[in-house]
């Protein structure tokens, strides 16, 4: 009798067309082109909320559409610094379509806005810090980039998780100036 590998069962079913279509539509979730996170929902219609809260270690933390933690750097103040592709590639703008209003939840206490990024690009920014996430988070709820610093075209970074008071948790390092690694530890 011979043996009958899982993709030809499913192509004798009938199924591969439904698993394609389940695929082609999962990769669209993804993030935009650029590396920018999205908020946008996909095309269901309803749009999904563009910052969420979530619980991580330490307590609420604001996440985007795909519960990924989204961060904040200690050095941007109602502006952008983070602008070469060097510093974009590691913390990814969470952006939204042009003219797009951000959305959050009512119980989010603090103001959930947009800045202008340097290419044009509308970024959503909280309290007036814009808001990223980092590569090196590989699933929803993870903070690994909470504390880290880095520096990049000459400005030193010190990015924290972003919480709904805006501040940094409690017991979390003092921000420096000058970092000594440059990289927070990773690789890039």
């Amino acid at each position: 009798m011979p043996t009958t590998t899982p993709l030809r069962s499913l192509l004798r079913r009938g199924a591969l067309p439904a698993v394609s279509i389940a695929v082609l539509t999962l990769a669209g979730c993804g993030t935009a082109s650029g590396g920018s996170s999205s908020g946008s929902g996909g095309d269901s219609g309803a749009q999904a909320t563009t910052v969420s809260l979530s619980d991580a270690d330490g307590g609420k933390v604001l996440t985007n559409s795909d519960g990924q933690t989204l961060y904040m750097s200690d050095q941007e103040k109602q502006q952008v610094l983070c602008k070469s592709s060097s510093c974009t590639d590691i913390w990814l703008p969470l952006t939204v379509s042009a003219g797009q209003t951000p959305t959050a939840p009512a119980s989010l206490k603090g103001d959930v806005s947009t800045v202008e990024r340097p290419d044009g690009s509308t970024q959503v920014a909280f309290d007036g810090q814009p808001l990223y996430t980092f590569s090196f988070d590989r699933s929803a709820g993870q903070v690994n980039g909470d504390g880290e610093e880095d520096s990049f075209d000459g400005v030193d970074f010190t990015w924290h998780a972003a919480r709904p008071t805006g501040a940094a948790p409690a017991g979390s390092a003092s921000p420096t100036t000058s970092p000594s690694s440059g990289n927070g530890g990773y690789d890039y």
